[in-house]
């Protein structure tokens, strides 16, 4: 009872908000948790709150490229992928973890509707990135250049849960493979989000990554400078909050970086007054 009445005032202050959640890393992996973490999801809607989930895949995707022989490279936290590649990340996101998440959601109570990224996601591709002195093409990886938000906005108007992969495709119609941390955050950025909330598998932004006791609890645009030209904030980590600053920018009021492993993340870090992880502020 006591944690229905803390909840309350939260519940009532996010009633009709939209929350745009992006869901990935090894937390993906346990049936168990991914179980838990879409019933947080269908309760969010319940409530009256509007989810948007965006998912990654990258351990289901590097498994379906090693058995075709093709070896994984990441260079900044992005995957360089080719044009075998980027066939076997759409075959990945949009027929098998995209319609299972889906599923899941409509099996438990909830309304959702998957939606292929490359219908709402216009990009272009990126820049060679430096990589230890050297510039490397990153193939079909690109960028998020401006989203097509009525198919999301028609599907949350349906009180249904909008699920989209990662896909962007350029000018020419070419299929472009986007981090889904950049991803998340333009679509929360477009839709003016309240909330944008990373799920993954680490517990936050920390001043040593190998120490949860190194936490650090909330953090805003100077400090994330800081803690980037001080390589505490590096490789996976550097899209996640460079997407979340440019979320930020552009009208999200506040970004959250969550380890989707604990038993209902997402509720702990909405509806209880400590929370959980870290919160990005403008």
């Amino acid at each position: 009872m006591e944690a229905l009445i803390e909840a309350l005032p939260y519940l009532q202050k996010y009633r009709g908000q939209i929350f745009v959640i992006k869901y990935g890393g090894s937390a993906m992996e346990d049936e168990a948790v991914v179980a838990g973490m879409l019933q947080d999801v269908v309760f969010l809607e319940a409530v009256g709150i509007n989810p948007v989930l965006i998912h990654g895949g990258g351990k289901a995707i590097t498994q379906r490229m090693a058995e075709a022989g093709l070896a994984a490279r990441f260079v900044n936290g992005l995957r360089v992928t080719s044009a075998e590649a980027v066939q076997i990340v759409e075959n990945v996101l949009d027929t098998m973890i995209n319609p299972a998440i889906v599923s899941h959601l409509n099996a438990n109570g909830g309304r959702a509707v998957g939606i292929p990224g490359k219908r709402v996601l216009l990009g272009k591709k990126l820049a060679p990135q430096e990589d230890r002195g050297e510039l490397v093409d990153l193939g079909f990886v690109g960028e998020v250049v401006d989203v097509r938000l009525d198919e999301i906005e028609r599907a949350i108007a349906a009180e249904a849960v909008p699920v989209i992969s990662p896909l962007a495709q350029d000018a020419s119609g070419a299929l472009l493979n986007i981090n889904a941390d950049i991803a998340a955050g333009t679509v929360a950025g477009g839709l003016r989000a309240a909330k944008m909330i990373y799920l993954s598998d680490v517990p936050g932004i920390m001043r040593d990554h190998l120490d949860p006791s190194t936490l650090i609890a909330s953090v805003n645009r100077a400090q994330i400078e800081q803690l980037v030209s001080q390589g505490i904030i590096a490789g996976g980590m550097l899209p996640k909050v460079q997407s979340a600053l440019n979320a930020l920018q552009r009208g999200v009021r506040k970004v959250h970086f969550i380890d989707g492993r604990q038993p209902h993340a997402l509720l702990q870090e909405i509806f209880t007054d400590a929370g959980i992880g870290t919160e990005i502020v403008r």
